[in-house]
């Protein structure tokens, strides 16, 4: 398959700008192509990871990848998929955001691939001096009100409002392009389907100017079949940086992927072939209980973006979780896998006592309750169930001599820690 057929294959085709030179294009030189990233946090999280690994294919292909860091738009703020203006976050700050968006990104992207190694740029390099005379003159003149209006970023804000900051980035990312090509020969645009209004108006930009002819194309938006936002859990995002989502519940958002989107999600998150992607297809119509495909998502997914190492340690954690024996995590796993369970801060003079346990921690209503949960055993309590309602706790039977994690029936967990 080429570039624009494996694409096809994997549902990243939203849309295209002549779709037929395009594809001719590609299968006739290295082309030279650009996904932008705003620095609007100090990571990105895997909203952006589709977009990442569309570029990482076409490297893959032979292309060259720009992976251009927004430290100037992301002091702008992009109106479109927003209902309100963005907050804006200094220079300062956009800028430690810039630098560490880059190293994200260098995961991904071979910046030393010998013929078509990928390029890192900023936007802020060529907006950055450019005064607003000139900015009018060179950028705006070239604009019609009219189009810019009716542009799906802007004409969604028209009612709830937009600033003239806002309004004004689709001519900031025009400008990208432009600039891109002028450097870079850069041919192709890439972004979600919400930017397909700001590439079109690069190309007019680059076509006005110079007379040759640029390209669009435009990945699916993720969703969920069954409604709920792709990337959010209750806990928030999901973070590509490790100390913003710990790579056990990377790994687990991934896991818990419902079986109605987990082929989807093989097909654009992970590099597997179309043979192994039905295999996998098959196993979740015949064995879905096997979960074979979400393993695989989770496994593939979490080392793109941690590693191998970092990796096993959390399939290691998830075993662990499943079969009840976590005997074997240290301190700093327990902390991590239970990160999300309900948790308990008690004084080290709090009893020891398994009742007085149990009730301080939540993890039964009454003592009433804690007597049943007892006596049928359903409560364990670092790993081994408890079954004497005189059960005395002692530091040295705790993690790190602070911590004990209750299990009540499978599934409920609660973290007490004593401090």
């Amino acid at each position: 398959m080429n570039i624009l057929e494996e694409l096809e294959f994997r549902g990243l085709i939203f849309q295209t700008t002549d779709r037929d030179e395009l594809e001719k294009l590609l299968q006739e030189q290295s082309v030279s192509l650009y996904v932008g990233f705003d620095p609007t946090a100090d990571s990105l999280h895997i909203g952006s990871l589709l977009p990442i690994l569309t570029l990482r294919r076409f490297q893959l292909a032979g292309h060259k990848p720009i992976a251009l860091v927004g430290g100037a738009t992301g002091l702008i703020g992009d109106p479109s998929g927003k209902k309100q203006e963005r907050t804006l976050n200094g220079p300062e700050v956009v800028a430690e955001w810039t630098a560490k968006i880059q190293k994200q990104l260098s995961r991904f992207i071979d910046f030393e691939a010998d013929g078509n190694a990928g390029v890192m740029a900023n936007n802020y390099d060529w907006t950055g001096p450019m005064g607003v005379i000139e900015f009018l003159r060179d950028v705006g003149k070239n604009f019609g009100l009219n189009t810019m209006l009716n542009r799906e970023s802007v004409s969604a804000r028209l009612e709830t409002g937009i600033s003239f900051t806002e309004f004004s980035y689709m001519l900031l990312q025009a400008n990208d392009f432009l600039e891109l090509f002028k450097r870079n020969n850069c041919l192709l645009q890439i972004g979600g389907s919400d930017q397909w209004g700001n590439i079109v108006g690069g190309i007019d930009l680059i076509r006005r100017l110079t007379g040759e002819q640029a390209y669009g194309l435009t990945i699916p938006l993720v969703t969920k079949s069954d409604g709920t936002k792709f990337g959010k859990t209750e806990s928030g995002a999901i973070w590509l940086d490790a100390t913003k989502t710990s790579v056990y519940q990377f790994y687990q958002f991934w896991l818990n992927t419902g079986d109605d989107d987990v082929i989807k999600f093989l097909k654009y998150f992970t590099f597997l072939s179309r043979e192994e992607i039905e295999e996998l297809e098959q196993e979740v119509a015949n064995n879905p209980g096997a979960r074979k495909a979400q393993k695989t998502l989770a496994e593939h997914v979490t080392e793109l973006v941690h590693g191998r190492e970092e990796t096993d340690r959390a399939i290691h954690m998830s075993g662990v979780l499943f079969s009840g024996d976590i005997k074997s995590l240290s301190v700093s796993e327990i902390q991590e896998v239970f990160e999300g369970v309900p948790s308990t801060s008690l004084p080290t003079d709090h009893p020891l006592d398994i009742m007085s346990i149990l009730i301080a921690s939540g993890a039964c209503p009454s003592k009433r309750q804690a007597r049943e949960d007892i006596t049928s055993g359903a409560i364990s309590v670092n790993g081994d169930k408890v079954t004497d309602l005189e059960r005395e706790f002692n530091r040295e039977e705790m993690f790190g001599g602070q911590f004990l994690v209750i299990r009540r029936g499978k599934k409920k967990y609660f973290l007490v820690k004593f401090e």
